[in-house]
Order: C-alpha cells, then structure tokens, then sequence
C-alpha cells in the first residue's frame, strides 16, 4: 500500500481561461485560490476538493473534455442551483430523480460535463 492521504486536485482542462473563470469563479462562485500557480493553472476550493482548472496547451497536453459527470457538485437544492444557471444563460439538461438523490448536467464553456447533485435520502 502506498498511504494515499487525500485528493489533491483534479485536473479540469478549458479552452479558454477567461471563460473558465468567469464560469468557475463568478457563476458558480467558487473560492479561487489566491496560491495558483499560473494564469494558465487556476486552483478553486470546493470544500475538500481543490478544482485545478488549466489550459491543457501550455502543459504539452492536448485537449479533451472530461467524461460526463466526472465531477458531481454538491448542491444544497438542484432545482435552485438549476434555476440559478439558467438565469445566467447556461443550458442545465432536466433534474431527474434517482430514487435517493436529485441531479442535472450543466456544461462548462469548454464543454466539460459537471453534475448538480443532492443525495436526500441517508445511506444504509
């Protein structure tokens, strides 16, 4: 075993930063990280997640967005949270209910899929 502690970021590649931070930052009001590396490497602190938003280029990477849902955003109430982005004139697919939880799909600018999502219903 090699003792893995803790996530310490993921990785979130965009096309364009300014986009990327407005979207991150200012539409869903994330906390940027005053420590970020670069202009090109964006970290925002999402509870005990770090969201290392980066320009794949400028890292000798190619561009590609994530697989669907590879990020799921804890939400008080998915219903507000879609509203909310709709209001600011971003697209959020229809809240479906899963039986123990609600989601919606938003995407970023650059295409990445992230979910809204609020478990209401207690583990076993």
């Amino acid at each position: 075993m090699i003792d893995v502690e803790r996530v310490d970021f993921i990785r979130v590649p965009v096309t364009d930063m300014d986009e990327a931070n407005r979207f991150y930052g200012e539409v869903l009001g994330l906390e940027r990280n005053p420590n970020s590396p670069g202009d090109d490497w964006v970290e925002y602190e999402v509870g005990n997640v770090t969201l290392a938003v980066m320009t794949p280029h400028t890292h000798d990477d190619e561009f590609m967005p994530l697989p669907p849902a590879t990020i799921a955003l804890h939400v008080h109430d998915v219903a507000v949270a879609k509203t909310k982005l709709e209001s600011a004139g971003l697209e959020v697919d229809e809240m479906w209910d899963s039986g123990v939880c609600h989601g919606a799909g938003v995407s970023d600018p650059a295409g990445n899929r992230l979910l809204l999502h609020h478990r209401y219903a207690p583990h076993e």
